[in-house]
């Protein structure tokens, strides 16, 4: 997979990514691919699931599981555009995705370099990391929602 293909990808993840700020969710989306083809997407849903597990990175590996039949996803590439937490970077490994590339880093909760690296541990199953691509609109869209987001909550009633 060349970088064409990886901005490819991650363009469809920042749709996702914008379906997610549309509804009112953290702006983030993810894409697995799998030979070339996207299997499953998914888009932050914490807020209308009102449930913590519902990440984007969650939901496009339960779809990609589902769809494939099959919960060992070792020929598959998932594209976040942001750095996946550790409840999603947990997830990345034990699917055993062979492959993670996303948008911007998390300087709170990122998994894969930034606050820990889970790359670097001793797990059974280690993918292949590739950060930064399409970096700065990943990181404008979640600057614009939660500078919008602190502008509403100022024009609320106390």
């Amino acid at each position: 997979m060349d970088s064409n293909d990886s901005i490819r990808f991650m363009k469809i993840a920042l749709r996702r990514a914008k379906c997610a700020a549309d509804c009112g969710e953290a702006p983030v989306g993810c894409v697995i691919v799998c030979d070339g083809v996207v299997v499953a997407t998914g888009r932050n849903m914490r807020e209308k699931k009102n449930n913590a597990l519902m990440h984007a990175e969650l939901i496009a590996i339960d779809r990609a599981c589902r769809k494939l039949g099959r919960w060992r996803l070792w020929d598959c590439d998932l594209f976040v555009t942001l750095e996946p937490c550790p409840m999603c970077a947990g997830a990345i490994i034990n699917s055993r995705i062979r492959r993670v590339v996303f948008g911007c880093t998390d300087p709170k909760a990122g998994s894969f370099g930034s606050v820990a690296d889970f790359a670097l541990l001793a797990y059974n199953h280690t993918p292949e990391v590739t950060g930064g691509v399409l970096s700065d609109e990943c990181s404008l869209i979640l600057s614009e929602f939660f500078k919008q987001l602190r502008e509403k909550k100022k024009t609320l009633p106390e």
